[in-house]
């Protein structure tokens, strides 16, 4: 039995504690200090997640953010970071009182960052932050992969992938929490793995704009029929560039077609967020509008990763190696009409 600690109550977060509670592990799910109220209605609701619509084990303890450093003064196995990207540098300032040296960090959070001006993965950020903090040896972990949480939840058949730069990390973490329904690879690819799983939200979009895209002056009807042709166009050549786009930032190719990247950006092309925001696009609405309209209370991952990375891709990288992403980064940050130059 490990004792895990998974901060941040949202749905992927507690999807995740459930193969980690069912594997026999002490978990414990505390809440950020926005999640007060949300930990108070899981508790009160017969552990009933409302974003997950699930009852979660009952041996899945919640906790407020009172208790958070208190519960990281134990003597803890694993750490588990369950926070949006925009959160990790709140996670690293928690944590970073109480880090024990290479305890192991799980990252459930997809996301990339521009830190001193060079584009980063969340890990190499959290390791940075920490190493400010004079922690020096650290051991942290990305899982990524198709995982939608609600389905994960409900004990369906899923497959991710566990990357550490030390692959015995990841093989010894795949024994802590894999079950018969939740199946784990491993990798030593953790540059490959965080890049694949953060920029197919941005391909995920394009691909959700595809029936806008099929034929402009077809009627709407003809396109929702027939608009196939073009996706499988479109997940063709986002395939493509996110191979050239991990293996120039030092990722393997080869990470592109697993888990972390064809799979995950199979999952976000087919439903959620980004290619439900990618429709609207393709219908040829401005991305502020298409927000404000449809979307203004819904977190849009690929539009946020857009937003924190956009400006820095397009001056640093060749539009004609990157035609497709360049087209959803104009887009969402210079709120440009979607086009693409077939």
């Amino acid at each position: 039995m490990k004792k895990i600690i998974i901060i941040g109550a949202g749905a992927m977060g507690s999807a995740f504690a459930v193969p980690c509670i069912e594997n026999k592990n002490d978990v414990t799910i505390v809440g950020t200090h926005l999640e007060d109220n949300l930990i108070e209605k899981i508790k009160s609701n017969n552990q009933i997640h409302p974003a997950l619509k699930t009852q979660l084990p009952k041996e899945i303890k919640f906790a407020k953010f009172e208790k958070l450093q208190t519960i990281l003064k134990q003597d803890l196995d694993i750490i588990v970071c369950g926070v949006s990207s925009v959160g990790i540098e709140w996670f690293v300032k928690q944590i970073s009182k109480n880090y024990k040296k290479n305890l192991p960090i799980i990252l459930l959070t997809k996301g990339l960052s521009i830190l001193d001006n060079e584009l980063t993965t969340l890990s190499d950020k959290i390791k940075n932050l920490l190493k400010k903090e004079s922690h020096s040896e650290i051991n942290i972990s990305a899982i990524k992969g198709p995982c939608l949480a609600a389905g994960l939840a409900n004990k369906m058949r899923t497959g991710t992938v566990i990357a550490n730069q030390n692959i015995k990390e990841s093989q010894l973490l795949k024994e802590i929490i894999s079950t018969n329904y939740y199946s784990t690879e491993i990798s030593e690819d953790i540059i490959g793995v965080e890049l694949s799983g953060a920029i197919k939200n941005i391909y995920s979009m394009l691909i959700g704009a595809s029936e806008g895209l099929s034929n402009f002056k077809a009627p709407k009807e003809i396109q929702s029929k027939y608009f196939l042709n073009t996706a499988a166009s479109l997940i063709h050549r986002s395939i493509s560039e996110m191979v050239e786009f991990v293996s120039h930032y030092g990722g393997k190719p080869e990470t592109v077609y697993g888990l972390a990247g064809l799979g995950d950006l199979y999952v976000s092309a087919i439903g959620g967020r980004n290619s439900l925001m990618g429709k609207y696009l393709g219908e040829g609405y401005l991305y502020n509008d298409a927000k404000e309209k449809f979307m203004k209370d819904t977190t849009v991952e690929g539009a946020q990763l857009a937003l924190e990375i956009g400006p820095k891709i397009l001056q640093d990288l060749n539009p004609k190696h990157f035609p497709l992403m360049f087209s959803m980064l104009q887009t969402i940050c210079e709120n440009k009409k979607l086009e693409i130059n077939w």
